[in-house]
């Protein structure tokens, strides 16, 4: 009879081994006992289990319960050396790179800036192999990579689409290319979706099912989580919306060789200057281009003087101000008001620094302008995965393919 045929004693071991596996993930150290109870297994198999794993190199001995009144019970703890996993965040800007262990602790990054004409096959195997030294480890230690880009690569060519402001990057063969250079395997995936794998893992969606988020940085864009999975669409460009025509907006035509579209020109941070400007809103002294914004990554001096002005304004909404968040929330609105309409969502997650950067009150005149726009309300978030939410969305990614693999005991 095959080992995967349901009900055998492989099979059963192999399903307790990966539950034992998931409790010491989500909630570090246990004993024996505290496994026992939480899996319903008896006391003799949780220790043939714990043995089991620890020979395989999955579980660590790490100390004892000490502190409790009785007898000391050995700790066990998932091993976080058992795999390790790469992300990599790229940008027009630059391209980072990060390697984290099993639990997802990040445990080093490197950052290449990008060079006018360098390849992006080169860029990625500099930032990946920085942030593989900075580990202690080489590039064959890693059991998988995702890498994540602004647009997405059509499926059924494989090129790098809604991304024309990547360069570097539209080469035919570049998946390819890539490939060759990068002795595991590899996956990619649009920026905003991982920010929203971020969320859902690690912040504000935690639990929901179906949500939309919106991130407005480099460029506006949204990803979709419908039934708890994300909603890429035949070509990768499901969230797109920076594409959208809106109101307020003359039509944009062949929008992808403008790379522009009616809701970007609306809400977009290029704009936001000139808004300022003509609501008498004095710019506001932002940071230096290509230095830090708080925990994020550094930003274009276009988010960077976005980020300074809407940050000012939060601080003292009132007066001009007010009206400067207030144009803003209704613009951000206009697009929002019609995913809402299609997709019903339960929350929204309000990401990306130019977004992030007007606090609560733009979140509450956004909430107020969606309320007479949409015919649905669903509640709007802040996102709470701060430092680079994509690149923590790229290696939550590769850590549930690699803990997939790790965890199934049975092959």
């Amino acid at each position: 009879m095959p080992a995967s045929t349901p009900g055998t004693p492989s099979l059963l071991r192999a399903m307790n081994d990966r539950a034992a596996l998931e409790l010491l993930l989500t909630h570090g150290p246990l004993s024996r006992t505290r496994i026992g109870h939480l899996t319903g297994l008896s006391k003799p198999t949780a220790s043939q289990l714990l043995a089991r794993l620890e020979a395989a190199g999955l579980v660590l001995a790490t100390g004892t319960d000490g502190g409790r009144p009785g007898p000391s019970a050995q700790l066990y703890a998932l091993n976080p050396r058992a795999a390790y996993v790469g992300g990599l965040d790229v940008t027009p800007g630059r391209v980072l790179a990060a390697v984290a262990d099993l639990t997802g602790t990040v445990i080093a990054s490197h950052e290449v800036p990008y060079t006018e004409g360098a390849q992006a096959v080169d860029q990625v195997t500099e930032a990946l192999g920085g942030a593989v030294k900075a580990a202690g480890l080489h590039r064959s230690d890693l059991h998988r990579v995702v890498i994540a880009t602004p647009g997405a690569f059509d499926p059924q060519t494989g090129r790098l689409r809604y991304a024309s402001h990547l360069p570097g990057w539209h080469s035919p063969t570049l998946l390819e290319d890539l490939a060759a250079a990068l002795p595991m395997p590899v996956e990619y995936e649009n920026d905003v979706n991982l920010a929203a794998v971020a969320e859902q893992r690690l912040g504000a969606a935690r639990g929901h099912e179906d949500f939309v988020l919106l991130w407005n940085e480099e460029g506006l864009g949204a990803a979709l989580v419908l039934g708890g999975r994300l909603h890429r669409g035949w070509t990768g460009g499901a969230g797109e919306v920076g594409f959208l025509p809106v109101p307020g907006r003359p039509l944009v035509r062949q929008v992808t060789r403008a790379n522009a579209g009616g809701y970007q020109e609306l809400a977009g941070v290029e704009g936001l200057p000139r808004l300022a400007a003509e609501l008498g809103v004095a710019a506001a002294p932002g940071p230096a281009a290509g230095t830090p914004h708080g925990p994020d990554a550094p930003h274009s001096p276009e988010v960077a003087a976005a980020v300074a002005l809407l940050a000012q304004a939060a601080a003292a909404p009132e007066g001009a101000h007010l009206s400067f968040l207030q144009s803003y929330a209704t613009a951000l609105a206009t697009g929002l008001a019609s995913l809402v309409a299609v997709l019903d969502p339960e929350i929204v997650v309000l990401s990306g620094a130019a977004i992030s950067a007007g606090g609560e009150p733009l979140r509450a005149l956004l909430e107020a302008e969606l309320a007479e726009l949409a015919p649905s309300r669903p509640r709007l978030v802040p996102g709470e995965v701060r430092g680079r939410p994509v690149l923590h969305g790229a290696l939550e990614s590769a850590l549930a393919a690699t803990r997939d693999a790790v965890f199934d005991t049975s092959r």
